[in-house]
């Protein structure tokens, strides 16, 4: 049996949570996913067994922060899974966490290594508790107080670069600068504090999500014409992308997996 639910996040931080997610799968054989960059940075708890990770050769923390990813990696079931996630908007985490969010880059960094007791009382609490709906609540508690010590000023410059990105194929780390009304330096410098990624890497997310959104709203789209409208040189670009953030071409992902854009798709 399998449960995967979305929860849309509170007015108050919706600006900042994209939503909020419960998985329950009651996995009698081990259960393999393969997991592609999403642009955006996780919290997420587990409440059943954790997942083992074949790339790291190693458990996912009980608790953690997932960052910015630049490659796929596969995690598989050690028994039944529930999972509560906050995925936050890209440029979002830094308003709830005090360190440069580039330092969870690639990691999966467990909240014992944060040294934060709220954090760590939370974890209690949900692990604790069974009711989703007061998990959620009790969650949000947490990021509401932490949310009015931010300043906004530079998250403003962020989130509209971050908007531009969305909408436009092709797009420069000097136009986004423009955007931001930052130096290049200081732009390339607070983008990667914020978001987790550089203005490129980033940018090469995206894509690459706008290329499975694309697919999933349109199966048979010609591979030529896919590379065009999600902003790639050419089907070579695109193939060589495909390959390093999926791990397949774009054929062969098409074989095994529904293409499916967690960036692009709304809920």
């Amino acid at each position: 049996m399998e449960i995967f639910k979305v929860i849309k996040p509170s007015p108050t931080l919706a600006p900042y949570i994209k939503y909020y997610w419960i998985l329950r799968i009651n996995a009698a054989t081990p259960v393999t996913e393969r997991v592609l960059p999403v642009g955006c940075v996780h919290l997420t708890f587990h409440k059943g067994k954790q997942l083992f990770s074949p790339t790291e050769n190693s458990m996912q923390p009980r608790a953690f922060i997932c960052g910015q990813a630049s490659s796929f990696f596969d995690v598989i079931s050690t028994g039944n899974i529930e999972m509560i996630s906050v995925v936050f908007q890209p440029y979002a985490a830094k308003a709830f966490f005090p360190m440069p969010i580039s330092d969870f880059h690639g990691k999966n960094v467990s909240i014992d290594e944060l040294g934060s007791n709220e954090l760590a009382d939370l974890e209690k609490q949900i692990t604790d508790n069974s009711d989703d709906t007061r998990c959620i609540e009790l969650i949000e508690s947490f990021l509401i107080k932490k949310l009015y010590l931010f300043p906004e000023y530079n998250l403003k410059r962020i989130k509209a670069t971050v908007q531009e990105i969305n909408l436009q194929a092709q797009v420069s780390t000097p136009q986004l600068s423009d955007i931001a009304c930052l130096s290049s330096k200081q732009f390339n410098r607070i983008f990667t504090d914020y978001i987790g990624a550089t203005p490129k890497e980033f940018v090469r997310i995206i894509r690459m999500q706008r290329a499975l959104y694309t697919l999933q709203t349109n199966f048979n789209e010609n591979f030529a014409q896919l590379a065009c409208e999600c902003g790639y040189y050419d089907q070579s670009h695109l193939i060589k992308e495909f390959k390093t953030f999926s791990g397949y071409t774009p054929s062969e992902y098409l074989s095994v997996c529904a293409p499916y854009s967690d960036y692009f798709s709304t809920f």
